[in-house]
């Protein structure tokens, strides 16, 4: 499925509902972590009003997600 255009606000809302949760912001940024299992998943999301389609596709392969399961929880 192609990735729509989302602001970083809208993809820290999916990750949220996905189960991260927001640690600190500094700037731009917000740092999000998540633990699961044994392990830490910490993501870093730029607030832009709409990141770049590279962008996007690394937050969600670094959240282990798929693009399916990000869309649908967007």
């Amino acid at each position: 499925m192609k990735l729509p255009a989302i602001s970083g606000y809208d993809a820290i809302k999916t990750l949220r509902k996905a189960g991260f949760v927001v640690t600190r912001q500094k700037g731009s940024h917000v740092r999000l972590k998540k633990i699961k299992e044994e392990t830490v998943i910490k993501i870093t999301i730029p607030l832009h009003k709409t990141l770049k389609k590279g962008t996007l596709e690394r937050i969600i392969k670094d959240a282990g997600l798929t693009v399916d399961e990000f869309l649908q929880l967007l």
